[in-house]
């Protein structure tokens, strides 16, 4: 995001190219690009692979504000219990079935923005990290072999829970979308640039200490089981938005326990996708 309200650019190394300086009918968001079909990924990569060569004007991302990697998303869809530690570190039941859930739009957020709460509401913030998987087609009852087909990239999440509220509801979706809960980003990675989901490092450090360190290679039902899951019963629409599930190490297991407190930093991440930043302010 840049001065004046949110703009989509390409990243290449350390820089951004803004679709706008090189298309005069530039896809302002992801969504839009999305909306307008396969075609128009095509013609966006052609025009700033060419931008690029021809030496345009770029912006250092360090200088830049980021929002979420998604911002109107036709759903966003929580996967929990997919790794076996964090299932057993929360002495939780992982069932047959993938556990499912949505998280409300309000908590999305972006790269290196504060997530506030009410210290009334919860003391007990933990972090997760996750893969986040961005459908590029509508898939409908997709088998497992082509499921991949059908997903246009892929973010980091940091699927931020009120543990207290977890554990006294029946539905997780509120413990995880107070406002700002979900960043996502820093940007979306192509699936092209990603050529097995399962072979990624995914980490979390919280205030400079290592929490999480894992592979989605221990996740219980891959990306492309799920997404083939999921498409039986509903079609995933362009832009859907998939959370994969965190790892073990999360803070409600530790002895102490671990939480998110007024001030804390924490990042999560995920090797060859990028680093999220969150700032963390209780009051």
């Amino acid at each position: 995001m840049a001065a004046g309200g949110v703009r989509l650019a390409v990243v290449e190394g350390e820089n951004a190219l803004f679709l706008d300086e090189i298309l005069d009918d530039a896809p302002s968001t992801l969504q839009v690009l999305l909306d307008r079909g396969p075609d128009e990924l095509d013609r966006v990569r052609a025009m700033s692979e060419a931008a690029f060569r021809q030496g345009a004007e770029t912006a250092p991302i360090s200088d830049l504000d980021f929002d979420s990697a998604v911002l109107t998303p036709p759903a966003v869809i929580a996967i929990g219990l997919n790794y076996s530690a964090h299932s057993s570190e929360l002495k939780l039941k992982a069932d047959q079935a993938p556990t499912v859930f949505t998280l409300w739009p309000n908590s999305l957020n972006g790269h290196l923005r504060t997530t506030t709460w009410p210290r009334a509401l919860s003391e007990a913030i933990d972090y997760e990290a996750e893969l986040g998987v961005i459908i590029g087609t509508a898939a409908h009852d997709v088998s497992e072999d082509e499921a991949l087909d059908y997903v246009f990239g892929y973010t980091v999440v940091n699927d931020i829970t009120a543990r207290d509220i977890q554990y006294s509801e029946a539905q997780w979706t509120r413990c995880k979308s107070f406002d700002g809960f979900t960043p996502t980003g820093p940007v979306v990675v192509t699936a092209d640039e990603v050529p097995d989901p399962q072979d990624l490092r995914i980490t979390t450090v919280l205030d400079g200490h290592m929490m999480q360190d894992s592979s989605t290679g221990l996740m219980v039902r891959s990306v492309a089981k799920l997404v083939s899951y999921l498409s039986r019963s509903t079609t995933l629409l362009p832009g859907t938005l998939i959370s994969t599930g965190s790892p073990g190490g999360a803070g409600y297991s530790r002895d102490p326990q671990v939480f998110l407190r007024d001030r804390s930093t924490v990042t999560v991440a995920v090797s060859g996708i990028g680093e999220l930043t969150t700032h963390c302010r209780m009051f």
